[in-house]
């Protein structure tokens, strides 16, 4: 992952992201038309090959998926795309430093790096009914690999221990016990937290977009119903 652990350069633009998911929740509620998708994907990105398979192995997902519990939806989602996607890093796969895929780009690679297994899954359970405020897209330091790393935690209420939805392991795990995983920070359409003696802290939202404005928009080419509100 090229992400780096310069708190401050990163918040700035971390802050300046946070808005997405109230952006997206129009388009979540929204019907996705799957063979639009498709064909949108396969305009902007050219034949889509074995990456058709993934993005309808997808689809089929979220529409078995609808009526389960959490708890079944988040063990389904967490295994799908840790098993559909391989781990490669952004300049290898994209020629950039820091590429920030959408779920149908990860699909038709089948490959990404932390951050794009963490937006997928997100994307997933919002879809699947989830609210955001249990989902929280968190970037920690891998301890034993030494290096940034984006994972999905998820907290049944508001003061419980959240799970954690890696891409390095396939088991969630509560956070008590992924002592490997050193919080940064955390964000979702409320706001952004930093970790602290007694709790999360809010630190304020945002009233501007970077990458996650380039994720929305090209969603919103790939044929996903986004509506934008203020």
């Amino acid at each position: 992952m090229a992400i780096r652990l310069a708190l401050p350069r990163t918040l700035r633009w971390m802050v300046s992201a946070v808005l997405l998911a109230s952006l997206m929740l129009g388009g979540l509620h929204a019907d996705w038309d799957f063979s639009l998708i498709s064909r949108r994907a396969e305009a902007l990105y050219g034949p889509l090959g074995q990456g058709q398979q993934r993005i309808d192995a997808w689809q089929h997902l979220l529409a078995t998926q609808k009526q389960t519990s959490e708890q079944e939806q988040l063990k389904v989602v967490n295994l799908f795309f840790n098993k559909q996607m391989r781990y490669m890093e952004d300049v290898d796969l994209w020629g950039q430093v820091d590429y920030w895929e959408t779920p149908i780009e990860g699909l038709w690679k089948g490959a990404g790096d932390c951050e794009d297994y963490a937006i997928a899954k997100y994307f997933s359970l919002r879809r699947l009914g989830v609210s955001s405020d249990k989902l929280r897209i968190t970037y920690v330091k891998a301890l034993r690999q030494n290096r940034a790393h984006m994972v999905l935690t998820y907290y049944s209420t508001p003061e419980a221990m959240p799970l954690v939805l890696d891409s390095l392991i396939d088991a969630i795990q509560p956070a008590s016990q992924r002592t490997d995983l050193l919080p940064v920070y955390s964000f979702n359409a409320e706001g952004l937290w930093l970790p602290g003696a007694k709790g999360n802290k809010k630190v304020g939202d945002t009233k501007r977009l970077s990458r996650w404005q380039d994720v929305l928009k090209k969603m919103k080419a790939e044929g996903f119903p986004v509506e934008t509100t203020n």
